[in-house]
Order: C-alpha cells, then sequence, then structure tokens
C-alpha cells in the first residue's frame, strides 16, 4: 500500500505533507524526532506535532520519549525493543529480544537504558 492509500485507509485528509512525512519514515526504518528531520521538511513544528499526533491516534506510527526528553517516532508494525544510549542519547533498534515478551497486550514496548557498542568502545 502507498503513502497515499494508507493515509486514506485511516479516514485522514490526504495532504503532500503528511505524503512527504511518511515518506521520511519509510526511507530512515529507524525512530526519528523533530529535530532530526526539521531541515527537510517544509512545516513548523506545531503542524509536524499534529500530523504526528493523528498518524498515532490511527495506528500509522508510535511514539517513545528518551532520556534527553524528545518524542521520537516510528512506523508502526513490528514489535521491538529499543536500546538508549545512557551517554550519547543515540537510540538503536533491537530485534533480537523474544517476540513472547511483546504478547501481553498492556506491554506497549520495551525501552532498555545503558551504553551503546560505540560508548562502549570508548572506554
Amino acid at each position: 500500500m502507498n503513502t497515499k492509500e494508507l493515509i486514506k485507509s485511516k479516514s485522514l485528509k490526504f495532504t503532500p505533507a503528511r505524503e512527504s512525512l511518511l515518506e521520511i519514515f519509510e526511507k530512515l526504518s529507524k525512530p526519528i524526532s523533530y529535530e532530526d528531520i526539521k531541515d527537510s521538511i517544509s512545516m513548523d513544528k506545531a503542524t509536524f506535532y499534529r500530523n504526528m499526533s493523528a498518524f498515532e491516534k490511527n495506528g500509522i506510527l508510535k511514539s517513545f520519549e528518551s532520556n534527553d526528553k524528545k518524542r521520537y517516532y516510528e512506523l508502526s508494525g513490528s514489535m521491538h525493543a529499543h536500546l538508549i544510549c545512557t551517554k550519547c542519547n543515540s537510540i538503536e533498534c533491537l530485534h533480537d529480544i523474544p517476540q513472547e515478551l511483546f504478547n501481553d497486550p498492556d506491554i506497549e514496548g520495551i525501552t532498555i537504558h545503558g551504553k551503546c557498542k560505540k560508548c562502549k568502545q570508548e572506554n
């Protein structure tokens, strides 16, 4: 399903801005914040967050807050955990976590805090 069909299938109004946002998420395939993409989009912060909220309410995106108090978004889909580095605040998707941990419908996500591989090597 292309982005236009996806947006319309969720009964959302299709706009070029929404299409370009979803295309960014599809290309990057990692959690991103407003600060990560603000220079590559032509919308203000309020419009960005309004669209993110609409996407989240309709199950297109999911989000979480990191150590640096930024909200990160990613496409909904496969359940996986995230490692947030306590030193550099980088975020890694962890796909090797046993899926049975996600079988409980009350678990919305798993976030692990620790040092990333790069920061471990620096010590």
